[in-house]
């Protein structure tokens, strides 16, 4: 009879937004509602597309659709001002099965980074906030890299500083850009659904497709 040897990677990379936090929505909703209080009307399908991007994709991609009179800078504010509110107020919560698999990977002696397009600051008050922050060894964030996603900068930088070979780690990613930067990393991807599903032909690049974080556990050890 032949054994099947346990697959346990040499660290793993985790998105944040959209992939352990259940953030992304509420950060949809809220361009619409902070335009609106500027007489401007960010609709959520333009939102859905600065998924996974930084801010320097997000306000050109805002410019480029709502032309040059767009005041992206006070409405921006205006959505942090709000979400932090939102945030305060109501927690952040996980995304389904997040603690279910970063558990196993601290049973499995796996290191965990984070590599997430959101500055730093927003993003450690996030973690601190979802109670997660303690579990990762390194963190990559999105003012720390001059190119963002779908570049592969930001996962490479993450696997740099843990000291691992980037092909022999494995990155979580719900977000189109996400997944290509992966790729174009060469780190083997999961990708897990959230509120956009990716083109075929980035799909046809991803390792493995988990319907939650819980699910992707049984992928390790």
């Amino acid at each position: 009879m032949i054994r099947k040897t346990p697959f346990i990677p040499e660290a793993v990379l985790f998105d944040m937004d959209g992939l352990m936090l259940d953030t992304e929505k509420p950060i949809a909703e809220t361009w619409l509602e902070a335009s609106l209080l500027m007489g401007w009307r960010v609709e959520t399908e333009v939102a859905y597309k600065t998924i996974g991007i930084n801010e320097a994709a997000t306000r050109e991609l805002l410019m480029r659709e709502y032309g040059p009179n767009f005041p992206y800078q006070k409405i921006r504010e205006e959505l942090e001002k709000i979400l932090r509110k939102k945030f305060e107020e109501e927690g952040i919560a996980h995304r389904p099965g997040l603690l279910t698999l970063l558990n196993h990977l601290d049973t499995l002696g796996v290191p965990l980074g984070v590599a997430t397009s959101t500055s730093k600051e927003t993003a450690l008050w996030k973690l601190d906030k979802a109670r997660i922050r303690e579990r990762f060894s390194v963190m990559v964030f999105g003012d720390e890299v001059q190119r963002g996603k779908p570049a592969p900068d930001i996962f490479l930088l993450a696997a740099e500083r843990l000291g691992k070979n980037p092909r022999r780690c494995v990155g979580f990613e719900d977000s189109p850009a996400g997944l290509q930067s992966l790729h174009s990393a060469g780190i083997p991807s999961v990708f897990v659904q959230d509120l956009v599903e990716p083109p075929p032909a980035i799909i046809a690049t991803v390792w493995r497709r988990c319907g939650d974080l819980a699910e992707a556990a049984a992928l390790f050890g």
